[in-house]
């Protein structure tokens, strides 16, 4: 009885982080370019850079970087810890982690997958810009999109969602 418990306990464990990650996997199709493009970012009093970036369909926000001077789709993702790139993105900037640099376990719902910690030089938004920032490189198959992480967030004056939108200030 005890090992049906324990076992039921652990499907219900897997199965709630299954849909947390499902939920961050979801895809849109692709849109206009206009349509993914955020508010132009303007300079807020004190020399502050604000931005605000609407919500898609779904409700998350997608937006470009500037990723050591390299344009990068990414999705803000609030529960990621770090800034995560897929490997096809980080070639982009001409990021090739070795074998030997997949150091770190990422767990995911496909199980626990290697990735390779890395420091980006900087990444921009708009203004916005946080030098010296943290981030995984993924395998491609693990991973639909590249997340903007806390690792960046954390790094902001401030960040909040509301009326559907995102604002960003430095």
């Amino acid at each position: 009885m005890r090992q049906v418990l324990i076992f039921a306990v652990g499907v219900l464990v897997l199965g709630a982080y299954a849909a947390r990650y499902a939920d961050k996997t979801v895809v849109e199709p692709p849109r206009a370019a206009a349509a993914r493009q955020v508010e132009p970012p303007h300079q807020a009093s004190g020399g502050q850079h604000t931005m605000t970036v609407p919500g898609n369909r779904s409700g998350h926000f997608e937006l470009e970087a500037r990723v050591d001077g390299r344009s990068i789709g990414f999705l803000v993702d609030t529960g990621a810890s770090l800034v995560v790139l897929r490997e096809s993105a980080a070639a982009q900037i001409q990021v090739f982690p070795k074998p030997a640099d997949y150091t770190a376990r990422v767990s995911t719902a496909n199980g626990l997958v290697k990735a390779a910690p890395v420091t980006l030089d900087r990444v921009e938004i708009g203004d916005i810009t946080v030098f010296d920032v943290r981030a995984l490189v993924l395998p491609d198959e693990a991973l639909g999109q590249n997340l903007l992480g806390v690792s960046f967030l954390s790094r902001l004056k401030r960040y909040e969602f509301a009326n559907g939108q995102m604002v960003l200030e430095q």
